[in-house]
């Protein structure tokens, strides 16, 4: 299938370098409002190159649109996409309230087309693993489940975009940005939450409107207890973690690999996790630091899912329901955090 990449700049390069590596996906053309940017995407990745949506949109050979826009501009060009019959993968958060992604996912069943996030940390095979083992009761009774993202930024990486650090195109911040991927692999393993208490700060940077700290309690449906931990003031940067534990087994996976992966049962599977999926230094994380340091081969897979769904007439792993649930769950924290700690359900 022939993809099309609305944006410019590092995101949509990693989706430009995705395609050109999956299966079942051809870099067709990029959009972009401004021609030297355009120029310069095609120049690096090819494919053509177009300064004017509804030409981009009007061509015949696009079947897939990837959506790499700041984060509360995600709508316009999703609806706009749908409404001419183009499936749609969008960057995460999907959009930034669940009223606005609440439209995306209305035009796109409207027009009978398909709706992906994009959650690339869901793909890979430690979270393969942690799946199975939260499906096939590992932990039994779930007790402690945690999210916990000490990331950095400079205050250059926040005044490198006038959208940056905003309410209206950012959606928030450390939280909305940065832990979205840690909150979304939180609740597809732990399941949904019931009610959160939050609290929130911008504590080391200037001229943002947005948080840099933010810590939530959750009470999870099934009765398990939690936090998130989110943040773009911690020097230096440490991998990001999901941590569940139960009466039966824990389990904490560090970026892409694990820091503890322990049960009272034995099962088949563990010595591949031990041989393969262990953490064996502590290293700086995935992005911790520096947002560009991160590779596209989740990306790569996430695309690749999408393109099978589609070929299947099928739901894609994380269609618009799904990436909905994260931002949910951030809305619900911000408004906790924004009336004093207030226990909010969802």
């Amino acid at each position: 299938m022939k993809f099309g990449i609305i944006g410019v700049g590092m995101i949509a390069n990693f989706h430009a370098k995705a395609i050109a590596a999956m299966e079942g996906g051809e870099l067709h053309s990029f959009y972009g409002r401004r021609q030297d940017a355009v120029d310069e995407m095609v120049a690096e990745n090819g494919g053509k190159g177009f300064t004017d949506l509804d030409e981009f949109l009007a061509d015949p050979e696009l079947e897939i649109v990837t959506i790499a826009t700041p984060s509360g501009a995600h709508l316009e060009p999703a609806v706009a996409a749908a409404k001419v019959g183009k499936h749609v993968i969008c960057e995460k958060p999907l959009e930034v309230t669940p009223e606005r992604i609440d439209q995306m996912i209305a035009a796109c069943e409207e027009a009978g087309v398909t709706l992906s996030g994009i959650f690339n940390r869901r793909f890979h095979p430690a979270m393969d693993a942690f799946k199975k083992a939260v499906d096939d009761g590992r932990f039994g009774t779930l007790a402690i489940c945690d999210a916990q993202v000490k990331w950095y930024r400079d205050q250059a990486y926040y005044d490198s975009g006038a959208w940056r650090g905003t309410w209206a195109l950012d959606g928030g911040g450390a939280l909305m940005n940065q832990s979205i991927h840690l909150i979304d692999q939180l609740i597809y393993l732990a399941g949904d939450v019931a009610a959160v208490s939050a609290s929130m700060s911008c504590l080391a940077h200037e001229g943002i409107e947005v948080e840099d700290t933010a810590v939530a309690i959750l009470e999870f449906k099934n009765g398990a207890k939690g936090t998130i931990q989110g943040s773009t003031a911690c020097w230096k940067g440490y991998p990001a973690e999901v941590n569940l534990s139960g009466d039966k087994g824990s389990a904490f996976l560090a970026d892409e690999k694990f820091r503890i992966w322990d049960f009272q049962e034995e099962a088949v599977e563990d010595q591949a996790v031990f041989d393969n999926l262990m953490l064996d230094s502590e290293g700086d994380g995935l992005g911790a630091s520096d947002p560009s340091a991160i590779n596209f081969t989740g990306h790569k897979l996430n695309f690749e899912d999408v393109v099978t769904a589609i070929s299947a007439g099928k739901e894609p792993t994380v269609g618009g329901k799904e990436a909905r649930r994260a931002v949910s769950l951030i809305c619900a924290i911000y408004e906790s955090a924004r009336n004093g700690g207030k226990r909010v359900e969802l």
